[in-house]
């Protein structure tokens, strides 16, 4: 299972993606800014912005491997779980990922 985790420095914010399948262990979470190009100055969270935007459809991508579905989700799962990361450093699970999406997805047929 992919384990999530972002670390803002004084240079920006990263975020990683740790995943034992995955040679050497894990890679930098990709921008998907080929999606949409929410933050040119890259990933961020804590609040509501264009940085956490990013955030959110990169990791929806990243989980789903469905870019429409993150597309359409993404601005919902920024509200629910990115802009509440209020930490310098975080992680979240795929499972969590999976379980906030199910949420959404609930809801919207509601």
């Amino acid at each position: 299972m992919k384990h999530y985790a972002g670390d803002r420095t004084p240079d920006g914010c990263e975020v990683m993606v740790l995943d034992m399948n995955h040679e050497g262990g894990g890679y930098i979470l990709d921008p998907r800014n080929d999606l949409r190009n929410h933050s040119p100055d890259g990933f961020n969270w804590g609040y509501s912005g264009s940085g956490a935007s990013q955030l959110s459809l990169a990791i929806l991508a990243d989980v789903l491997e469905d870019d429409s579905l993150a597309n359409k989700l993404h601005i919902d799962f920024k509200n629910k779980v990115i802009a509440r990361l209020d930490a310098d450093r975080w992680t979240i699970s795929e499972e969590d990922v999976r379980l906030a999406v199910a949420d959404l997805a609930a809801a919207r047929k509601r």
